[in-house]
């Protein structure tokens, strides 16, 4: 009987630790102001910098029609141009995310003129399990790994300054 109680004990420190990881917070990030990202669409590359030194680099998945600029509601790209990082959410369906700042000014007053709505709801995130090694399945957001979503979400604070290009 005794070594039949050691063995629930351990089973359950065991199990005890195992959930622990689960609930695990980010990682805490220490190292220099990333003060901008650069994301090149058509090279599935982001750059994660600080001033003038390239801190981290990332391959992505894009939205189901990448190419070119989102121009409305629904139409599967990602926006190009200028935006910050403008919110965060530890609770995403999409594992952690980043807010993108779109639609900007410009974008708003390009789709009413057009007679459409810009959509909006753009973020870099983390991938779902269901997706995982399928190419291009967002509606328009920027999608990593969990585990770099993780490095990216302690590194970059709201307000930096994101570049998007083709």
């Amino acid at each position: 009987m005794g070594s039949d109680m050691i063995s629930r004990r351990t089973m359950m420190v065991g199990a005890a630790a195992g959930l622990a990881g689960c609930s695990a917070e980010p990682p805490q990030y220490t190292g220099p102001e990333v003060t901008r990202v650069q994301v090149f669409k058509e090279q599935r590359t982001m750059h994660l910098i600080s001033d003038r030194n390239l801190l981290r680099t990332y391959k992505f998945e894009l939205g189901f029609s990448p190419a070119g600029h989102k121009e409305q509601e629904g139409d599967g790209r990602t926006p190009e141009g200028a935006y910050r990082i403008d919110r965060r959410n530890p609770n995403s369906q999409y594992y952690l995310s980043l807010g993108i700042s779109y639609p900007n000014a410009d974008d708003i007053a390009a789709a009413r003129a057009r007679g459409v709505s810009p959509g909006g709801d753009i973020f870099i995130h983390g991938t779902p399990q269901v997706v995982f090694g399928k190419r291009d399945w967002t509606w328009g957001c920027i999608a990593v790994q969990n585990q770099e979503m993780d490095e990216i979400f302690a590194m970059v604070q709201t307000g930096t300054p994101i570049y998007i290009y083709a």
